[in-house]
């Protein structure tokens, strides 16, 4: 299957560049100027992954990033000219998977692009495999060699949600509304008390995944114990 990737961004010049560089790997491309072009590609083809530029007309690429997330399950790259902490918590809070900051070499691009296709095949599975702790979403159980580990629903449903899509960073108010509801009126810190008693449960396992701590944005979850 050929995977088809949305760049959307007001800059043409931008959009010639990422164009032949997908291309040129095999991507096939749909372009568009602005955000609400987007909404209509996204409307009228298949898209796979879209990389989304932060400033553009009509629809700017975090209200892009929003739409896409209540209506469409697929990965989203931004882009942009500012890598300060805010730019990125807003990014990250809107929903986007990854962050690319301007200018970069098309190659990280093609790196980033890669590997977020790879979590989500991760993503669409019924069974999630970290080294020995095996995580079933239908039996709603975690297995880890002879253990079997019959968690209370959140924090199972907390675990599958990282494990889905490794390396990802979620913010408390994404977990939040995801897992607890957008009308949920407690207090976000109730996200740090479950990923505390995922790690304190799972501590024997460390060297097969690692839940980490993003400062001033969120968790994320690193297979292999990797905590870079």
């Amino acid at each position: 299957m050929r995977i088809h990737v949305l760049v959307a961004d007001d800059d043409p010049h931008i959009r010639e560049l990422l164009r032949l560089v997908l291309t040129r790997e095999g991507y096939a491309v749909a372009e568009a100027a602005d955000g609400e072009e987007a909404v209509v590609v996204l409307e009228r083809e298949q898209v796979h992954l879209a990389v989304v530029d932060v400033m553009m007309p009509h629809k700017d690429g975090l209200q892009l990033t929003e739409e896409i997330r209540r209506h469409y399950d697929l990965p989203v790259i931004l882009l942009t000219a500012r890598g300060e902490m805010a730019d990125k918590e807003k990014g990250y809070s809107a929903g986007t998977d990854d962050y690319l900051v301007k200018p970069f070499e098309p190659q990280e691009l093609l790196f980033r692009i890669r590997a977020l296709l790879r979590r989500y095949r991760i993503a669409s599975s019924e069974t999630i495999a970290l080294g020995q702790v095996v995580i079933d979403r239908q039996s709603y159980e975690v297995t880890a060699g002879d253990q079997t580990f019959t968690l209370p629903l959140r924090e199972f449903q907390l675990l599958s949600q990282l494990a889905s899509q490794p390396g990802r960073i979620h913010t408390r108010e994404q977990l939040i509304s995801l897992l607890w509801g957008a009308d949920y009126e407690g207090d976000s810190r109730t996200v740090d008390v479950h990923i505390k008693r995922l790690r304190e449960r799972f501590e024997a396992y460390r060297d097969d995944f690692a839940i980490v701590t993003i400062r001033g944005l969120g968790y994320k979850l690193e297979p292999g114990g990797r905590r870079g």
